[in-house]
């Protein structure tokens, strides 16, 4: 076991052995509010009302402590039983990983604004009985925040997407780099990041080519009538030519020039060809190759 994992472990131990501290200070908490309650009568000269407020303020913060701690805890426990279980490493996020983590970052957001509410005196079950309109209200203006959330934390939990998955979600392309609680990020072909709510994913059709295993790619392009001063075919020799070092990544005959559609002075072009196993890096390589030589073809003529 290296160091940083000892230093991991003992972490863990300390925070455990503090939540239970504090747990027990809460269950015992009748003893030892009197004591407090006379130190603050006769080292600060606190009034009885003042006494009162100090020891709620105490209760409200061992509170907060003890759910904070508990939830990370928690969230720290499962997923480390999941990584193990599924043999994930540590750097690899999952998932359930980051639904976990959606989960925590959205109930600790809560018991933070709760505890300040009640620095305030203020009782959340009569806030929300009393402010029924208000908080109507306030639903119907973050309907899309919580629409968001609510999809993020759906689609963390599914096995549609995943990190590193490459996917179109709608008219967008690329590899999933990030899926937060409220939007998932795209890397696409030109290195551009595409941040997308998640409740746009949520209801858009997607097409996911890692999971279905889709190894056939498609380069569209126009090109002019004028330009166009041999046959299609010796256009598609000379595209498959120019991937002739790719030709061991590359299904052999799987190579198509297709004319997709005819205007009135330029032609819709889509170069196709199959590669041997899933590799985008490559995918994106070749895609640069060949439209360079469709640029360096129209510039001949």
């Amino acid at each position: 076991m290296n160091r940083d994992k000892v230093i991991k472990y003992l972490l863990f131990v300390l925070k455990l052995l503090l939540l239970i501290g504090l747990v027990y200070a809460m269950v015992r908490s009748d003893e030892w509010e009197e004591p407090l309650n006379n130190m603050g009568r006769r080292i600060f000269s606190l009034t009885k009302s003042d006494r009162v407020k100090f020891l709620n303020v105490l209760n409200i913060l061992l509170s907060f402590c003890i759910l904070i701690l508990g939830l990370h805890l928690l969230a720290v426990v499962g997923t480390s039983v999941y990584r193990r279980r599924n043999n994930i490493p540590k750097e690899k996020p999952n998932n359930v990983i980051l639904g976990i983590q959606n989960l925590y970052i959205l109930l600790t957001t809560a018991i933070f604004s709760i505890t300040i509410l009640s620095f305030f005196g203020i009782d959340i079950k009569s806030l929300f009985t009393g402010l029924t309109i208000v908080a109507a209200a306030i639903a119907i203006i973050t309907k899309d925040y919580i629409a968001n959330i609510i999809s993020g934390i759906a689609i963390s939990f599914s096995d549609e997407i995943s990190i590193d998955d490459y996917v179109k979600i709608g008219e967008h392309k690329g590899k999933v780099t990030d899926i937060s609680i409220s939007r998932i990020s795209l890397l696409n072909d030109d290195d551009d990041i595409i941040f997308i709510p998640n409740d746009k994913v949520f209801t858009s059709e997607i097409i996911n080519f890692t999971k279905k295993g889709i190894r056939r790619v498609n380069i569209e392009f126009e090109l002019a009538l004028s330009s166009l001063n041999e046959k299609i075919e010796d256009l598609e020799a000379d595209l498959i030519d120019c991937l002739k070092d790719y030709s061991d990544n590359i299904e052999p005959g799987s190579y198509k020039l297709k004319i997709v559609e005819i205007l009135k002075d330029s032609l819709k072009l889509k170069f196709q060809y199959s590669l041997k196993q899933i590799n985008r890096e490559l995918e994106r390589e070749i895609r640069r190759k060949t439209v360079r030589r469709v640029v360096n073809h129209i510039g001949k003529k």
